[in-house]
């Protein structure tokens, strides 16, 4: 479960940018051509039900990787992925980057129950709970009455002074957690008020019960603090699992890992004579202690099918006509959740048409407008990444074994879920101060009579949640850029009202398909914009920055040398 623009503010523009403002481009110097039916037909295309909802290692990611080729080559790019050669000796590159990934899946019956007081209460699979498939190379999963135990948020933070867990062992243990951080509910504390951290993030929780050593993991579905609804949990959780190949999967993903439905939550509660609200609002200050549910126990089993799989990066490629060896690289995210449980219509296919057949279309057509254009300065990437869905995995096998050198990525425009609503007077980002590139988009949209609205739902932590994520890591200022929710045709109640009915609605759920009645100006106004500022990062000497209190900063300083 990863970000969603426009639809929640984040269509993503990830940019490493520099202090030194740029030059723009007037429209006259730039000719423009972004297609809205163009848009409309690869969408169309790669969300239909032939393409089966675009799961990694599946038929249909050959499927879908030959239409992205197709169209790179249509438009004159070159290939940029792996070298066809290893070492690159004769210096050709092929159109992909092989991303070796574990594929994790449950396969047949799953038994689960709590047992409270001697009694047992069955849990089912996509009801109650959402286990996923244990990413720790084991056969079988088989916990017999483990304690549980109730560890507030599943925080620590040693520089904040924060730490739930107190020293209680967890070996043996299944530990329930809230999902956000501690603030999310006043607004204020030592979190950041309503902006998520990243420990707010539920792949944060499973990572620190792995430290410690637990058998289990549930974070407690609400939500409000999630984002998002139940069912976008379930359809998330209940399909194959993916993860990048690890020496030690255990160091990051305790055996057993999942989500637990809020009014399931406060039932064990009450058996156990607790009042779940009451320490809920305890788990908000640092003094909270983990506490045992006494009396209660989980129990499970079920197989797993794994394996590893290569799934693939697609990457095109204009060289730059004075730097080649600098990069500025739009991405967009391929995959979907792929043939999963039905839903009430009886429909298995996730086909991600907004998520995120409307970021891969515009890749494609910004590499088409890119193509009939002069070449600039520097080098242009259109990256296709896969696995997104399971967690950033085609991005970050990217940025750990990058194509071009990092310390010269001049930026990532990356694009998710993008505007179906048409025109907006705004645009937003993910997360607000992180980079001053932020000012440069200000001067962008004051130019084109539009304005700069901050994050609306900080709190969401988006930032964490799309591909640009990936590259920030690794030092690689990034800033997530997404169209506005002020529409022109409806104001900004009408863009509330289209984002939330789209959550609850098809976010995830088969649902998300194409329609023709789509209004795709706004992704065309938007695309417009970013097709300005990539080209002009591309022709400027210009290095976007990490703002002084930004956490990347001083990863990216440590490449300074690196870029004249």
């Amino acid at each position: 479960m990863t970000s969603r623009p426009f639809l929640r503010s984040l269509a993503v523009l990830a940019v490493a940018s520099a202090s030194a403002a740029l030059t723009m481009t007037t429209w006259a110097a730039a000719p423009l051509g972004v297609d809205a039916n163009r848009l409309s037909r690869h969408v169309k295309v790669i969300s239909g039900d032939d393409y089966e909802g675009r799961g990694p290692a599946t038929r249909a990611e050959k499927k879908t990787i030959a239409y992205i080729i197709s169209q790179f080559k249509a438009d004159g790019l070159k290939p940029g992925g792996d070298f066809l050669v290893p070492g690159g000796k004769d210096g050709k590159r092929g159109w992909t980057q092989a991303v070796p990934l574990g594929r994790f899946e449950i396969k047949g019956p799953i038994k689960a129950a709590f047992t409270s007081a001697g009694q047992v209460q069955p849990v089912t699979q996509g009801n109650e709970v959402s286990l996923r498939a244990a990413q720790t190379n084991v056969d079988r999963v088989s916990i017999k009455d483990a304690p549980v135990v109730f560890a507030g948020y599943g925080v620590t933070a040693p520089e904040r002074n924060w730490d739930d867990f107190k020293g209680m062992d967890l070996h043996g243990k299944v530990v329930l957690v809230l999902v956000n951080d501690p603030d999310f509910e006043t607004g204020k504390g030592d979190f950041g008020g309503k902006a998520m951290t990243y420990y707010g993030r539920w792949t944060y929780k499973y990572e620190e019960a792995a430290r410690r050593g637990a058998a289990g993991l549930l974070v407690i579905h609400e939500t409000a603090p999630a984002a998002y609804g139940w069912a976008t949990v379930k359809n998330s959780n209940t399909n194959a699992q993916f993860d990048i190949v690890r020496a030690k999967p255990s160091d990051a993903h305790p055996l057993l890992e999942g989500w637990i439905q809020r009014d399931e939550t406060v039932a064990l509660f009450n058996k156990a004579g607790l009042d779940f609200e009451a320490l809920k609002k305890k788990a908000q200050s640092r003094d909270f202690q983990p506490v045992v549910l006494k009396g209660t126990s989980f129990s499970t089993d079920f197989a797993v099918d794994h394996a590893v799989i290569t799934s693939y990066n697609v990457l095109g490629l204009l060289p730059g006509t004075k730097h080649p060896d600098e990069t500025v690289i739009y991405t967009a995210h391929w995959d979907h959740l792929g043939i999963g449980e039905p839903d009430a219509h009886g429909d298995r296919i996730y086909n991600g048409a907004v998520d995120n057949g409307t970021g891969v279309a515009a890749l494609l057509e910004l590499g088409r407008v890119f193509g009939k254009t002069p070449r600039t300065d520097r080098s242009e990437v259109f990256l296709a990444v896969t696995a997104e869905e399971k967690g950033l995995l085609g991005s970050a096998y990217y940025a750990a074994h990058p194509v071009y050198p990092l310390a010269t990525t001049v930026a990532d425009l990356n694009m998710d879920a993008l505007d179906v609503y048409g025109r907006t007077r705004n645009m937003s980002t993910s997360g607000s101060g992180q980079t001053d590139l932020q000012d440069t988009l200000t001067r962008y949209l004051k130019a084109e009579g539009r304005y700069y609205s901050p994050d609306e739902e900080p709190e969401a932590g988006h930032f964490y949640r799309s591909d640009h994520f990936s590259f920030a890591k690794v030092g690689a200022p990034a800033i997530s850029i997404g169209s506005g929710g002020d529409l022109i045709k409806g104001g900004p109640g009408a863009g509330k009202a289209a984002k939330a009915a789209y959550v609850k609605d098809r976010y995830h759920q088969p649902a998300d398909e194409w329609s023709a009645d789509w209004d795709l100006s706004g992704q065309v106004q938007d695309l417009n914009l970013l097709y300005r500022m990539g080209r002009d990062l591309a022709n400027s000497r210009t290095w976007p920055a990490w703002k002084p209190n930004s956490e990347f900063k001083t990863i990216r300083d440590r490449t300074a040398s690196l870029r004249k």
